[in-house]
């Protein structure tokens, strides 16, 4: 299974490479937020914001953000490819059906630990200061994360099977989940409903992890608490996804 996972995760990374434009143009808007959002919060009062340290909040932040939104829409690829009919082929061949999900998951957190590397690097002049083994760990988070997400993206996109309705669908799934965990603003900013409502979504403890993997807080227990909650949920995604991709290739 280990070489049909390797196969599969080459030909997805050959057909990215043939049109490397859509690795950068995914950071469009991380990036607009960086430029045009980011200053304001120098002046910001509270929630660890203010001077430099509002880089320390904000830049994770986004991280997850970029992850979101980037691994939620991989379903668009398989959709065009089950009109092309190369799911249909691949089917046909003696690859496991968790095999033929894996590699292309795979192939996702590639992208999305260079989109995330490079959103820290272009941070890093607007005076992004952060632990450096804290920033490691947060991307290999948000790398775990993107393969669980991108998983039941793929998921979505075999049991819509279009792009009118597929489209729509990881907007009003995505949107809400990253406004209520805090990617713009801390949580500890939010009245006392919105706070208590975060906390019924995972992703808040992603960001609250990152935020503290930036001050270099090892020992916090948002840290554990995250990659717990990163680990559970991308293990429930990909097991979701790869079982879908099963039903759907019977």
């Amino acid at each position: 299974m280990r070489t049909e996972i390797w196969v599969v995760f080459q030909r997805q990374m050959r057909v990215l490479l043939r049109n490397p434009v859509w690795v950068f143009f995914g950071l469009t808007q991380p990036i607009i937020y960086l430029v045009l959002f980011g200053p304001l919060l120098k002046n910001v009062t509270g929630g660890g914001l203010g001077g430099d340290d509002a880089w320390r909040v904000f830049v994770p932040g986004l991280l997850l953000q970029l992850t979101i939104f980037g691994a939620g829409f991989a379903g668009f690829g398989i959709i065009q490819e089950l009109r092309e009919g190369v799911i249909e082929r691949q089917r046909v061949t003696p690859a496991s059906r968790a095999s033929l999900i894996l590699g292309r998951t795979l192939s996702n957190m590639v992208v999305t630990a260079v989109q995330a590397l490079l959103l820290v690097v272009v941070a890093l002049p607007f005076g992004l200061r952060a632990s450096w083994s804290g920033v490691a760990s947060t991307l290999v988070l948000v790398c775990l994360l993107g393969l669980g997400i991108s998983a039941a993206s793929y998921a979505m996109g075999l049991i819509l099977k279009d792009e009118d309705a597929f489209a729509p669908f990881v907007q009003g799934v995505s949107l809400p989940l990253l406004l209520l965990s805090g990617v713009l603003l801390p949580m500890s900013l939010a009245p006392a409903w919105l706070r208590h409502t975060s906390q019924a979504n995972p992703l808040s403890y992603v960001v609250d992890a990152s935020r503290a993997l930036f001050r270099g807080d090892f020992g916090d227990q948002h840290v554990w608490v995250g990659t717990l909650v990163t680990v559970a949920l991308t293990g429930l995604l990909a097991l979701w996804g790869t079982r879908v991709f099963q039903r759907q290739s019977a």
